[in-house]
């Protein structure tokens, strides 16, 4: 499989499962999720799968500061309707990486495991996205700005030409090289940036 080489440069997001060990699935439970996982789990990269990634690593980082996050003992709340501009896909990052989800997810076994009712939207929080500990009820807001991260001024008409069908191979190249400058910019420059993904700790409630 080939992509961009800033896939793997991203930051990387390790978690603890105890499903997952529980079942023998992997040792001890850890499970090391990369940028290219959501990238197939989207079927693209692009800007919001990329502050979906920073959103959920930033967001866990807080949560369990010197820890491993524990997946499926995560509680996450979306501000907007599921079906609201990108949130689902948003979503499904965020899923990907917690386990979390509505009501599709794992049914547990003998009362223990359950990844159902830990996926909402339209929920009363300030931020774009609310993350909560299960076992300590810690939590932070987290949201993405990417006003400062615009697109190069080409973008506009090749998006154009290739969308018409009418764009060249060079065209289509230079289209898709500048779309992932962008992501890659976004992951790799501003990863650490606060003023881009922004995280507020809520109290205990």
């Amino acid at each position: 499989m080939r992509y961009p080489d800033f896939f793997d440069d991203a930051p990387v997001i390790v978690m603890v499962d105890p499903l997952a060990e529980f079942l023998g699935a992997v040792a001890d439970g850890l499970f090391e999720y990369r940028y290219v996982d959501a990238v197939k789990a989207a079927g693209h990269s692009c800007p919001t799968v990329a502050s979906a990634w920073l959103m959920t690593a930033k967001a866990l980082a807080a949560l369990y500061p010197g820890d491993i996050p524990q997946r499926g003992s995560i509680r996450v709340e979306f501000q907007q309707a599921r079906n609201s501009g990108v949130t689902g896909v948003i979503a499904n990052v965020v899923s990907l990486v917690t386990g979390a989800t509505q009501d599709s997810g794992f049914k547990g076994l003998g009362g223990r495991f359950d990844r159902r009712n830990l996926l909402f939207f339209d929920a009363a929080a300030p931020g774009e996205i609310r993350f909560r500990r299960l076992d300590t009820g810690a939590a932070v807001d987290v949201a993405a700005n990417l006003a400062g991260l615009p697109a190069d001024s080409r973008m506009r008409e090749l998006l154009g030409l290739c969308l018409a069908g009418t764009a060249d191979v060079a065209q289509r190249r230079e289209f898709g090289t500048l779309w992932q400058a962008r992501v890659r910019s976004l992951l790799i420059d501003h990863a650490n940036d606060p003023e881009v993904i922004v995280v507020r700790h809520v109290s205990e409630t």
